[in-house]
């Protein structure tokens, strides 16, 4: 398989592609102070033209919803879908509650619907989700949407676990369906015990095969989702083995391991670095902080800021808008993979199968918003003027613009107007992941239970009773990291130091003078832990 340009493309590429270097060591965070560390996440209420655009991203949904399953078309009137589109679903249908588009009846009516079609629809050879279903009857399918099944994607089922993990915290009366759901599926080969995550094909001889999945910035996201319910992602959660590379000024993260060796590119997009700010907030996935301001996971928040920074540094440069993400075409080839770098050249736009295919570049609306919301900045202003038009009024936003000016790519997709409604989601209300006052559920109390039959690789959780300490309350925290304070928090302004074959450094983070922790009063934390994250007495 062919995965570079031919050497007449790349040179063109070249030419039109910022000045880069090799970076000097892998695995080494560059902390230097950058521009984009001082745009604020936007935050308010929406203007009229705000709101107005959040109908128009739900208006989609209400075009493509199949009410005989409660899934809905990841593309307009192409009934098929797969799970990271339905989390987008999910994303949109809590955004739309959330800001009034629609009332509690019919966001329970549409979530009830959706969960009893997963509680009966059929597994990938009895595991996981299928990669892709079809939307009116909720059979397996092939991307042909021709019934079959094909495998499953980790990282789709990981964007999942994050919005069943937020709808389940704020909305705690559907709780026990979401853990019934998820009961059902057999993680044995989808996370191992290293914390490596995988994905599942099915070969030409009908044989199921196992692959480690996801890439820089993706992988990460999608492992916080399995973190959530108590699984350790520890291999997949650490960015390593990641280099940087200049771009524009910028050193730019990405992942290091080879494409030609596995098969699999190192995409450097928006979109992963976006869905992690606007739900996660940029934080350890069991921060129950509310400081959106302050974001605990700081790796995390230093490259999102570097993959910001060197869009908005190319516009500078070049005038060219750039907002760079995965996204839909109109047209051959269909879909492609707009990158800020990817397969050894800056901005590149490639297909799946690694083609080369500059023409279709374009700014990916979903990223353009996103960055909006989350880098308040004059760069991200012209962005949203940019986009803000770009729609169809009986069908919702297209999925971009055509860096070409050959116009809007005009098709819509779940994922594009569902992301664009989660952001604006996110400048109302902060950080999506909102903890409840439930202490548990399901899910936690049957992988508690020592007498429950546990044959799927669910994690085990450890009930703890409440213990205080001078008004803290440590033992029901989940640490995350070793050696951390009697109190169970710990503090990202000290960094500590892990091999270097994982990670060069890491944070963790204690309380300021306006933060404390978790009183044994305040029960906004489980009473269930998952057994790794318990220390030994």
């Amino acid at each position: 398989m062919k995965f570079l340009p031919s050497l007449a493309v790349a040179a063109m590429s070249m030419l039109a592609m910022a000045t880069t270097a090799a970076a000097e060591t892998a695995n080494v965070i560059d902390i230097t102070p950058l521009p984009a560390w001082k745009y604020p996440q936007r935050s308010g209420p929406l203007t009229p033209r705000e709101l107005e655009m959040a109908k128009l991203c739900w208006l989609y949904f209400e075009n493509n919803y199949q009410s005989e399953t409660g899934l809905v078309n990841a593309v307009n009137d192409y009934p098929s879908t797969t799970m990271w589109d339905t989390a987008s679903y999910l994303a949109a249908l809590l955004s739309a509650r959330e800001l009034g588009l629609i009332d509690k009846a019919k966001f329970d009516l549409r979530l009830m619907t959706l969960l009893g079609t997963f509680t009966t629809m059929e597994l990938f050879r009895g595991e996981m989700p299928n990669k892709a279903y079809h939307a009116k009857s909720a059979i397996k399918v092939d991307y042909g949407n021709k019934p079959r099944e094909i495998g499953f994607s980790a990282l789709d089922i990981g964007r999942l676990l994050i919005w069943f993990k937020i709808i389940k915290e704020r909305y705690p009366e559907h709780g026990n369906a979401i853990d019934r759901v998820v009961l059902r599926w057999d993680f044995r080969n989808v996370v191992d015990k290293t914390g490596t995550l995988f994905g599942a094909n099915v070969t030409k001889e009908n044989k199921t095969e196992y692959l480690q999945e996801g890439r820089l910035g993706y992988e990460e996201y999608a492992a916080k989702g399995f973190q959530l319910w108590g699984f350790n992602t520890t291999r997949a959660s650490m960015p390593a083995p990641f280099n940087m590379i200049y771009i524009y000024g910028v050193r730019v993260p990405y992942d290091m391991r080879d494409p030609r060796e596995f098969s699999q590119h190192n995409y450097v997009v928006s979109e992963s670095y976006v869905l992690d700010g606007v739900e996660i907030n940029w934080d350890h996935p069991y921060d129950r902080s509310t400081d959106d301001q302050v974001h605990s996971q700081r790796w995390v928040e230093n490259f999102a800021h570097r993959v910001y920074q060197a869009q908005e540094n190319r516009f500078r440069e070049s005038g060219i808008l750039t907002a760079r993400s995965e996204h839909q075409l109109d047209k051959a080839p269909y879909f492609v993979y707009d990158t800020v770098y990817s397969t050894g050249y800056a901005w590149n736009t490639i297909t799946d199968t690694g083609k080369f295919s500059p023409e279709v570049a374009a700014i990916s609306l979903k990223a353009a918003l996103g960055m909006w919301v989350m880098w308040k900045s004059p760069y991200t202003d012209l962005l949203f003027d940019a986009i803000a038009d770009n729609y169809d009024p009986k069908k919702g936003y297209y999925e971009g613009i055509y860096e070409n000016g050959s116009g809007p790519i005009k098709t819509q997709t779940a994922n594009n107007n569902g992301i664009m409604l989660e952001a604006l989601a996110y400048k109302v209300q902060g950080k999506l992941l909102k903890w409840g006052r439930v202490d548990g559920g399901l899910w936690e109390s049957t992988n508690a239970d020592p007498f429950a039959e546990n044959s799927k690789g669910r994690p085990v959780f450890v009930r703890r009773e409440r213990q205080c300490r001078e008004g803290r309350s440590s033992s029901l925290l989940p640490r995350l990291f070793a050696g951390a304070s009697e109190s169970g928090c710990a503090d990202d302004r000290e960094p500590r130091r892990f091999g270097s074959d994982i990670i060069k450094t890491a944070f963790k983070r204690t309380p300021t003078t306006s933060e404390s922790c978790l009183t044994c009063e305040d029960d906004r934390f489980s009473d269930y832990s998952p057994s790794w994250l318990v220390p030994p007495r």
